[in-house]
């Protein structure tokens, strides 16, 4: 065998360089470096990149030759494939494993592909790295490291479902369900469409307490049922209460989901004994659960206030009443108050209860003079319109006026001997309200909202 040994090989004449004849192998020994200083036919690359190991943090065009850490922290980052010919090669590494949160796109040229398709290719999976090698125009880049499954495919998805009472808003759609059912999901999408789902759950409220005519004493506002929301970010940045603020949408999966949504706590009888309002059932979607409200204390024999989403407000019974407590079981944030008191403890000439506690504030406390008002209720536009939601019961009042009113977002009134006084607002989840002499007022029946984006 003969050898050659030069340290540079250049054309006769011209610029192009022919090694062997067709139909030859041209072998290069192991540990041999090739150094692509410029364009190349005849052969593909050994699969490997320059990595430029200055991050990228916004969206840019690719070199053939390169691979590139991209940083998302701070959002999302697309990355722009040049016009491919064979044997291109591009690498792109989740630099700051945030890819989960932030999606790194990456959008072929013009009208090349993806894997077989002319579609972005998305990276939705922690600290997910890629290497893509332009084949030809019917693949034209294709994956080489992970798998099409490790990102999220070429081709956008978006989530799929029935059930209830279906709306759309734009590109979304909105589930919503006002009585039991099941949210069934036939399609869970992909992060180039849409994977999660936006909720609002609300349980049904506490009932009002009520008193005997002999006792002479007022009973509490029910409080509001939980209150449980996303923050609206994946199906529209539609505006939400503070509850929702960065609470993340849950992801679906092709399957049913059933709903539950919780009943109104009904009243308590004006003799019975004992008197307190009886506590809201429970809505739950998911994983997520939202607690009845809490029953308003009786005027006598029961006067406490029940915990709960948020909780009922004390009977008037000489003062010797607690507040029902919000938030109950506690989940974060907070899915309700505390009911409202008597203040100051031991007043009895009007026998004023606390109202029911709300989403967003507590239940006020009852006076000699007065009913404590409901707690306020939260605000959300989940389905389009702005609809407030979970608030407590007004407390009841056994001589004089006024008895409380009830707090925004369907809390019933408080109620006295003379009449006045109302149910919580079915489907919100409000409070009842408490009453003397009479029987009291029922919780609202809860509430399931879902909304995505469907195209």
């Amino acid at each position: 065998m003969s050898k050659i040994e030069v340290n540079a090989v250049e054309p006769q004449c011209g610029t192009t360089l022919t090694l062997g004849a067709s139909g030859d192998t041209i072998t290069f020994p192991s540990g041999t470096t090739v150094v692509n200083n410029g364009s190349q036919t005849g052969f593909g690359r050994t699969g490997t990149v320059d990595w430029d190991t200055t991050a990228k943090t916004a969206s840019f065009t690719a070199v053939s030759g390169n691979g590139y850490f991209v940083n998302t922290t701070s959002g999302a980052i697309t990355v722009t494939l040049p016009a491919g010919s064979a044997g291109d090669i591009v690498a792109v590494s989740d630099y700051a494993s945030t890819a989960q949160t932030n999606t790194i796109t990456i959008t072929p040229n013009g009208t090349d592909k993806i894997n077989g398709v002319n579609a972005s290719y998305y990276i939705s999976t922690q600290g997910l790295a890629v290497t893509l090698v332009y084949v030809d125009a019917t693949k034209g880049w294709k994956s080489v490291t992970g798998s099409d499954a490790d990102a999220t495919g070429a081709v956008p998805a978006f989530v799929t479902a029935t059930g209830g009472t279906v709306t759309c808003c734009g590109d979304y759609k909105i589930h919503t369900f006002t009585g039991p059912g099941t949210f069934t999901v036939t399609c869970a999408g992909n992060a180039g469409g849409s994977n999660t789902v936006d909720y609002l759950v609300v349980a049904g409220g506490g009932g009002g307490g009520a008193s005997k005519p002999a006792e002479g004493s007022g009973g509490g506002g029910g409080g509001a049922g939980g209150y449980r929301e996303s923050s609206g970010a994946a199906s529209g940045c539609y505006s939400v209460s503070p509850l929702g603020a960065c609470v993340s949408a849950l992801p679906v999966t092709a399957s049913p989901y059933p709903i539950t949504v919780g009943g109104g706590g009904s009243g308590s009888p004006c003799c019975a004994s004992p008197n307190a309002g009886t506590t809201g059932a429970n809505s739950i979607f998911s994983t997520i659960t939202s607690t009845g409200g809490g029953g308003g204390g009786g005027g006598g024999g029961d006067p406490s206030g029940k915990p709960g989403g948020s909780g009922g407000g004390a009977g008037n019974s000489s003062g010797t009443g607690t507040a029902g407590t919000g938030n109950t079981p506690p989940v974060s944030p907070p899915q309700g108050n505390n009911g409202g008191v008597i203040s100051p403890p031991g007043t009895t000439p009007g026998y004023g209860s606390g109202g029911g506690g709300g989403a967003t504030a507590v239940g006020s406390n009852g006076t000699n003079t007065a009913g404590g008002n409901g707690g306020a209720g939260a605000t959300s536009s989940i389905n389009a319109t702005p609809t407030a939601r979970a608030g407590g019961g007004g407390g009841g009042l056994y001589s004089g006026t006024p008895a409380g009113t009830g707090g925004t977002g369907g809390g019933g009134n408080g109620g006295g001997p003379g009449g006045g006084g109302s149910d919580g607002t079915a489907n919100t989840g409000g409070g009842g309200g408490g009453r003397s002499l009479n029987n009291s007022f029922s919780g609202g029946s809860g509430i399931v909202i879902i909304r995505y984006k469907y195209q």
